[in-house]
């Protein structure tokens, strides 16, 4: 028998997704019969004669096949780093090194040259270099590999560095980039995990508790939890987590955290996994409220938390949308009530009778004024309106003109009250104040809200009533970049919500290309996008760890144009292999979707519509959806289709806009959300005459 334990990096797992199914069944028998007896016959555990490290080992997974594996110097936990053909694999073996950073305790897998320097020589300083100014031991301590450090010195700028980057641990990289951005050394040493003592270049069981380490490599625990990671070996992001969200889900907070960061920043990965760390930590009895804003994305969320937690964990987890939740939650105090999301159409009409003669305002601005300002503010009474800030209305109003409009909104309340309707943000109110009183139904330790940009004031007040803990009450999670259902910008702290001291940002884009992202964030330059506090937020610092192809703009004539350009287009992936659901075409509207599926269905093309409810579950099948409904999901190929002036932006959006700025960001916000779903490519097709957007 064997004492055998193993850890899989993340690299063996993409090797292994890659394998074909007979040599996978195979790996997992290896595994088994490693763990049970190293030393069995067929095995072939045996050392690697020109690996670049003395530890590198194989183990036989067939005839033809070959997986590398790290023997510990000391101890018995066998790090699985690679598998592939025999000669592959072996080649594979004699480029990497696997090894223990002696300043920061990572353990690394890096790809050094073969030479320390252009003839062999080490790299004399040069401070005209991109890192001529930093010592060999400071490179270190930024967790480049020492081995690498000569390469590193010689590297002229950032375009060098990049080339360099699939060769390098990535916290080295991130750290350099961020260094060349402009981060100073210090700031940059002092973000970093320090190792309690000295570093023991040999101790791999240690090693792999670091937060670098782990965000590579995940310690095999049981046989459930690795065939778990076998079954979806390309969902990295169920087992690894980069430091700096690592350092986020697993810690007490004294407080509510606000974590901000680009579309594609892993922000509902974080949530998803403090979810989990929650789950773990609390005290037995206490229960996690994880909410959004939409039930397309809570039921998204609740699908990939079963695949992460345990049955026991998700029985301590509500997933639902606020709308949702608060709707149970009043019934279960005996409210009758009907819902209405916008306004109730007979009463407001009822309401709008109240307008006063002299004042020319438009329905369009009461009906933003109520939800604005009264909903918004929380306004029950004619004093509370008179004294109101309305900060963000295009139109001033004095005290006089507002006392002579409330009697519109008086009226509304009254007609709504007598037809037994609740608007959602008076059914926030009616929890909050409830939850004042008694707890029954809302007995949670923590929320975790996901999506926050687009929750308005009311709702953050029923949040802010529902987590009552001192600590790790309230984790919140957005991007103001993706707010595409409210226009209405809130403030935390007016919410009773502190999150001073314990504001993050996530910069590392996990899903689109660099040049996917440089498109999509090049939609807001120059627009004013804030960052849920009172504050500003920005894309700047923010970058990829993936290129690709420079998203496509085609542009033309008619409709029949474009359809035929899709349907030779899909035709082409189809012959390379591409499976079409890993495409999704997205279109402004409904009716612009429906028109491209029929013509898609005209010419034979098998096509899945994602509605507003349903879960994406079909097994084949090019996806359609509208740019509202993809929030939340990705794909390998967006295809945004119909995109013209009349649809980019959208007409009906912008005329009844009170605020046409906040509209028009507001439509840009909603095709930067679309673009960044896709994780290998981007096109954009339309037709007629031109967006201004694209122009």
């Amino acid at each position: 028998m064997s004492d055998v334990r193993m850890a899989m990096s993340a690299d063996f797992l993409t090797a292994f997704a890659k394998l074909p199914s007979r040599q996978q069944r195979g790996v997992r028998t290896m595994i088994t019969r490693f763990e049970r007896d190293s030393t069995a016959s067929g095995l072939n555990y045996e050392k690697i004669a020109n690996a670049r490290d003395p530890n590198m080992r194989s183990l036989r997974i067939d005839g033809g096949y070959r997986a590398i594996v790290l023997k510990p110097a000391q101890g018995n936990m066998h790090m699985l780093l690679w598998a592939d053909k025999h000669d592959e694999a072996y080649q594979w073996a004699t480029r990497h090194a696997c090894s223990i950073n002696v300043e920061t305790g990572a353990l690394q897998v890096y790809e050094p040259r073969q030479a320390t320097g252009p003839d062999g020589s080490a790299a004399a300083a040069d401070e005209s270099r991109a890192f001529g100014s930093l010592k060999r031991r400071e490179l270190v301590r930024l967790g480049v590999p020492e081995e690498m450090t000569d390469e590193v010195l010689e590297l002229q700028d950032e375009s060098d560095l990049e080339a360099m980057a699939p060769r390098l641990p990535l916290e080295a990289y991130d750290a350099l980039f961020l260094y060349l951005a402009g981060e100073s050394y210090e700031v940059l040493v002092r973000a970093r995990e320090a190792p309690a003592g000295p570093v023991d270049a040999s101790d791999f069981a240690t090693a792999l508790k670091h937060n670098d380490s782990r965000s590579r490599f995940v310690v095999v625990e049981d046989d459930l939890e690795l065939e778990e990671m076998f079954n979806a070996p390309l969902e990295r992001w169920r087992v690894f987590l980069h430091p700096s969200q690592r350092r986020l889900v697993e810690r007490h907070w004294n407080g509510p955290v606000r974590v901000l960061g680009g579309a594609g920043t892993g922000k509902t990965v974080v949530a998803m996994h403090r979810a989990r760390w929650l789950a773990r930590t609390l005290p037995p009895g206490q229960r996690i409220l994880f909410t959004t804003f939409t039930r397309n994305l809570a039921a998204d969320i609740a699908n990939n938390l079963r695949a992460i937690c345990s049955p026991e964990e998700m029985e301590r987890i509500e997933v639902t949308n606020l709308d949702r939740w608060v709707q149970r939650f009043l019934r279960g105090r005996r409210y009758r009530f009907r819902l209405v999301f916008g306004r109730d159409e007979e009463a407001w009409r009822e309401a709008l009778a109240k307008k006063p003669d002299g004042l020319m305002y438009p329905d369009a601005f009461y009906e933003h004024e109520w939800e604005q300002v009264i909903q918004s503010r929380g306004v029950t009474s004619r004093e509370e309106y008179l004294h109101v800030s309305r900060t963000g209305r295009g139109v001033r109003l004095n005290r006089a003109a507002r006392a002579r409009i409330w009697p519109v909104f008086e009226e509304y309340r009254v007609q709504l009250s007598e037809r037994g309707v609740m608007e959602v943000a008076d059914c926030y109110r009616a929890a909050a104040t409830l939850l004042e009183e008694d707890r029954r139904g809302a007995d949670f330790a923590a929320v975790i809200v996901d999506e926050a940009q687009d929750l308005g004031a009311p709702a953050w007040r029923l949040i802010r009533a529902l987590a009552q803990s001192d600590s790790d009450d309230l984790f919140i999670v957005g991007d103001a970049h993706q707010r595409i259902y409210s226009r209405r910008r809130v403030v935390l702290s007016h919410c009773g919500i502190d999150v001073r001291g314990r504001a993050r940002k996530l910069r590392l884009n996990y899903r689109t290309t660099e040049e996917t992202r440089r498109w999509a964030a090049d939609l807001l330059e120059g627009r004013s996008v804030d960052d849920m506090d009172g504050g500003r937020d920005d894309n700047e610092g923010i970058r990829s760890v993936t290129h690709g192809p420079v998203p496509v703009v085609r542009h033309f004539a008619t409709r029949a144009d474009q359809a035929a350009w899709l349907i030779e287009h899909l035709a082409a992936l189809e012959v390379e292999d591409q499976p079409l659901r890993g495409v999704c075409i997205v279109a402004r509207t409904k009716p612009e979707r429906d028109a491209i599926g029929r013509e898609l269905n005209q010419a034979g093309v098998d096509v899945e519509v994602l509605e507003a409810d349903a879960p994406d579950d079909s097994a084949s099948g090019v996806r359609l959806a509208t740019m509202h409904r993809v929030k939340g999901l990705e794909f390998d190929y967006i295809i945004i289709a119909s995109a013209h002036a009349d649809t980019l932006p959208l007409p009906a959006a912008i005329n009844t806009a009170d605020n046409p700025a906040a509209a028009e960001t507001a439509e840009r916000s909603l095709l930067y959300v679309a673009a960044t779903r896709a994780k290998k490519e981007l096109l954009v097709l339309g037709f007629g005459e031109p967006s201004t957007y694209l122009t």
